[in-house]
């Protein structure tokens, strides 16, 4: 387990954070709408061409789970996370196609100590992840738990 670099003290409204980049191949993104979105334009790249995406691209849940695993390696594994308590405005803006690179920024939008335990405080964020074109592909806010460096008394 890495060393915490960050409690809920040190998150302050409007810090960003580039949280790097990730690529699906097209391998990848077939293997994931294979087992959780397995509709046809994730699937099978004549039926894609078909849709309305004009070829093959990425389950939007697949767009978040990239996300989730950029937010992870990048900085929850040297926060005091606690999870999450849920997801607001989730927006896929573009699709997301084999050989896309997604670069993910984290913006903090407001924070709060939890009313009902004093060592938590919450996290109000905004991902936004952007395709090498700098087009904008996923959007979403919502809540995160971490632990207080200091809890209240």
């Amino acid at each position: 387990m890495a060393e915490i670099k960050y409690f809920w003290e040190d998150m302050q409204a409007g810090q960003v954070r580039d949280l790097g980049s990730i690529t699906p191949t097209r391998e990848e993104i077939i293997a994931f709408a294979s087992q959780f979105d397995p509709q046809p334009f994730h699937l099978d790249d004549e039926a894609a061409k078909a849709s309305v995406f004009g070829g093959l691209c990425a389950s939007g849940w697949h767009t978040c789970a990239m996300a989730m695993r950029l937010m992870v390696t990048n900085f929850l594994q040297q926060a005091a996370s606690l999870g999450s308590p849920g997801l607001e405005n989730l927006k896929w803006m573009k699709p997301v196609f084999p050989g896309d690179t997604l670069r993910l920024q984290h913006r903090i939008i407001e924070t709060r100590p939890m009313s009902k335990r004093l060592d938590v405080g919450l996290v109000r964020t905004q991902w936004e992840m952007f395709n090498q074109n700098g087009d904008q592909v996923l959007h979403m806010e919502g809540w995160g738990m971490f632990r207080r460096r200091t809890p209240a008394n």
